[in-house]
């Protein structure tokens, strides 16, 4: 199954808008992602990103809906910084 992930752009580069790109933030993990399917975007704004391109802009509260639901699916596992990454009983002691 193919999803779209929420996360918040950071910075934006390139004046051009079909080369434009920018830094984006899942829930703390960066990732630069293509943003020249959403021209109108700008610092702050949230956005859908499928294969490392953003597909469309969304408001703060649809993000933080579709986040939760991905999380509680467990489909969020690559964007897991390492320091949070869960590790398994045995190795926790």
């Amino acid at each position: 199954m193919c999803l779209a992930v929420p996360g918040q752009i950071l910075t934006i580069q390139g004046d051009d808008p079909l080369f434009r790109s920018g830094r984006v933030s899942f829930g703390g993990v960066i990732k630069q992602v293509n943003l020249s399917c959403v021209t109108e975007a700008k610092p702050g704004d949230y956005v859908l990103v499928h294969v490392g391109m953003a597909l469309s802009i969304v408001d703060e509260k649809e993000a933080q809906e579709i986040f939760g639901y991905l999380r509680e699916m467990g489909d969020l596992d690559e964007l897991t910084p390492p320091s949070e990454t869960p590790r398994p009983a045995d190795e926790i002691r």
